[in-house]
């Protein structure tokens, strides 16, 4: 019993068309193409964006600062 053979999954394929129909298969097709279109746009995207960000270098030089926040009190 090894793997199956090509008739085996034209009966399984036979099968999900009949329980599913063609319709909702091709819709089901049709989202997850859209589905990995967006994926691979949305990876590209963020790759160029990572490759489009400005790196800034100050000469060799640490700037150190001190943050302190404003708070404004209304009597």
């Amino acid at each position: 019993m090894g793997s199956f053979s090509i008739w085996h999954w034209l009966v399984v394929l036979l099968v999900i068309i009949l329980i599913f129909g063609t319709k909702k298969l091709r819709n089901m097709g049709s989202d997850l193409g859209g589905a990995v279109k967006g994926f691979k746009e949305g990876m590209k995207s963020e790759d160029d964006s990572k490759n489009n960000e400005p790196t800034q270098q100050v000469g060799g030089q640490t700037i150190e600062g001190e943050v302190k926040d404003k708070t404004h009190t209304k009597a």
